[in-house]
């Protein structure tokens, strides 16, 4: 299983908007993947979307969030758990 989180920090007074595109838009159009187990989406108090997915392998990208939403490009990191 691969873990991936995305992350992004809204342009002030967007951060509704962001949060609305990432449930009903983004997640939507890679939640349909066979690959894909499931996704939470995690919110801060200064104004980060966070996305927390699982997939099977070979995780599917967000889309690039509409002009005007993010205040700079979003991040994603790949994790895979440990055996301890």
């Amino acid at each position: 299983m691969i873990v991936r989180m995305w992350e992004v920090r809204a342009v002030p007074d967007r951060f509704a908007d962001l949060i609305t595109w990432v449930c009903d838009s983004a997640l939507p159009e890679i939640e349909v993947s066979p690959l894909h187990i499931t996704s939470e989406v995690f919110s801060s108090t200064d104004q980060r979307v966070v996305v927390i997915s699982k997939w099977r392998s070979q995780p599917l990208s967000l889309p690039e969030p509409p002009a005007g939403y993010a205040a700079r490009p979003p991040h994603s990191w790949d994790f895979t758990e440990v055996d301890r």
